[in-house]
């Protein structure tokens, strides 16, 4: 079980990475255990909505549900990945801490990773891709081991050549008339040291690119609809987003569409906060419609 450190913002319960999987799991299966009860007790229809997150983990809780049931997930997409690396919560989360805990345990690398699967073009094999193919990552995607380039120079290291120091106008080295070649000396360690400052600032910069594509894959992997059943009946799915959402970007992720064929998306004017506060009546709306579709197609 990974853990990744405290990544969550200020005054959430959430502390952990892992902590968002073990929620989203157990909301799952009481969503699954209250619909059974309710369908024993006699009540129906039944169905299932939720606004953001809760958007989300009502999705997830139809894929589970093996009989038609309406689905109106409000302010969500097909993935949360991008809620956290690309979205105003990926400003929230701890990438310090997490980056610290890639490059040191071999966990992630060598176990977690390869249960990743690949669900479309915006997951994680599509980040390796670019990753090794980057002309500004200096090492393939295979060598995360980067701990020491981050936190200390590896003294093993074979120093750079450094360039000769030209004056203009000739070929002469600059203060060769230095007996004992002081300035000479400082001049090449200046260059040696500026071009270590860059390889670093290179491998770290990989390190932030690479750390944050294993986040997403994660994501994808426990998140990601497609990696999930299909209900049963698409056609009673209402999706309300709003165009302006911020919060969960739908760019460069497969639509809901593609990955349910038959649902409905409807598309609000607004951002993730003024939608919620301003358009709920909307929200209602969308309920009211896609139970009455359900009755049309299922009569009690």
């Amino acid at each position: 079980m990974f853990y990744f450190l405290p990544c969550v913002k200020r005054r959430s319960s959430l502390k952990n990475v892992s902590d968002l999987f073990v929620m989203g799991g157990a909301l799952v299966l009481e969503s699954a255990a209250l619909l059974h009860w309710l369908e024993r007790e006699g009540y129906g229809p039944l169905g299932m909505t939720g606004i953001s997150m809760g958007g989300h983990m009502a999705s997830l809780a139809v894929t589970n549900w093996p009989k038609p049931i309406p689905l109106i997930p409000c302010l969500s997409w097909s993935t949360a990945s991008g809620v956290f690396t690309k979205g105003v919560l990926s400003k929230a989360v701890n990438w310090r801490e997490l980056e610290k805990q890639y490059c040191t345990q071999s966990v992630y690398e060598e176990e977690i990773m390869h249960l990743l699967e690949y669900c479309g073009k915006d997951s994680f094999k599509m980040g390796q891709d670019f990753v090794k193919n980057s002309p500004d990552s200096v090492d393939s995607l295979s060598h995360f081991k980067l701990a020491a380039s981050i936190f200390r120079l590896n003294s093993s290291q074979k120093p750079l050549p450094a360039e000769p120091i030209q004056a203009s106008g000739n070929s002469e080295l600059v203060f060769q008339d230095d007996p004992k070649g002081t300035f000479i000396g400082q001049a090449m360690t200046g260059n040696l040291t500026s071009r270590l400052k860059r390889e670093q600032a290179i491998r770290s910069e990989a390190l932030q690119r690479e750390s944050l594509l294993f986040m997403k894959g994660v994501m994808d992997e426990c998140t990601h609809v497609a990696n999930f059943s299909v209900p049963v009946d698409t056609t009673l799915i209402i999706v309300v987003q709003a165009k302006e959402d911020a919060y969960v970007p739908r760019v460069g992720v497969r639509s809901l569409q593609e990955i349910w064929p038959g649902c409905e998306v409807r598309y609000l004017e607004g951002g993730h906060i003024s939608t919620y506060l301003f358009k709920q009546g909307l929200f209602r709306q969308a309920i009211y419609d896609a139970f009455d579709r359900f009755l049309q197609k299922y009569p009690m």
